[in-house]
């Protein structure tokens, strides 16, 4: 009988995302930046995981929601932000009592492997008008990391949605908004500590380990790990390779 073959959870270990992969919320300050929130809007955090980010969209004293699937980032989320909403919802079915002004989202998006229906959820969220701001993998993202996985480990099948600029644009344009700005750039991070390339694997890629039996996995990783070292290895520091595409788009009044 063979293993299953699971699929990113939705609880996650948020006690590691917290602790080491904090990169995540830090450079979608910058996003925030461009959505550039303003008092009493209502704005929507999807897949807004501990809510850092949903936080730091109400301090500009907008409305900030912050919606997620995993149940455990969102108690943690209320935790950490006792004052703020946040809601356990699906991306790809979601629906809001009463529409926003902007939909916002960071790092999110490639884990949604519906993106039509997640896009036509964010269009029937938003006010005609109505901007939706996100950045998430785009084409190429991880790539060295995702290669070495999969020749190590013999799973071929991609738990991720990575786009080109060209796909994702039009599959908005298909729902109803109008693309005015979209960008796909590299970003190589800095993984924190010796083992960081360990650990990004097992917080985000475990599932591409799955045709491996758990006692093999610490040998999988290791050979990951000599295969990307020339690449991705510089100064006592692991990088993942990431590409991030950047769009922003709004729904046609």
């Amino acid at each position: 009988m063979s293993n299953p073959r699971p699929k990113r959870p939705n609880d996650w270990d948020v006690e590691q995302y917290e602790g080491r992969h904090a990169y995540v919320w830090n450079f979608g300050a910058s996003l925030i930046e461009i959505l550039a929130p303003q008092p009493a809007e209502r704005i929507l955090d999807l897949g807004c995981g501990p809510g850092q980010l949903t936080a730091q969209i109400a301090e500009s004293g907008a409305i900030a929601i912050g919606l997620d699937k995993s149940p455990a980032m969102i108690a943690q989320a209320r935790i950490n932000y006792p004052k703020l909403q946040f809601r356990l919802a699906d991306g790809a079915s979601f629906r809001v009592d009463e529409p926003v002004d902007a939909v916002f989202s960071n790092a999110a998006l490639h884990w949604m492997k519906q993106p039509e229906l997640v896009a036509t959820c964010v269009w029937r969220a938003l006010k005609p008008g109505g901007r939706f701001v996100a950045e998430f993998g785009g084409q190429g993202n991880v790539r060295a990391i995702v290669e070495a996985i999969s020749a190590a480990s013999g799973e071929t099948e991609s738990q991720w949605y990575f786009p080109s600029i060209g796909e994702y644009a039009t599959l908005l344009e298909r729902v109803g908004f109008a693309v005015t700005n979209a960008v796909l750039f590299d970003r190589p991070t800095p993984l924190a500590g010796e083992d960081g390339l360990q650990d990004w694997i097992k917080m985000f890629a475990d599932p591409l380990l799955a045709l491996k039996p758990v006692e093999e996995r610490p040998e999988v990783i290791q050979r990951v790990e000599e295969t990307v070292r020339p690449k991705l290895f510089r100064d006592g520091v692991w990088y993942a390779d990431y590409k991030r595409l950047r769009i922003i788009a709004h729904r046609e009044p």
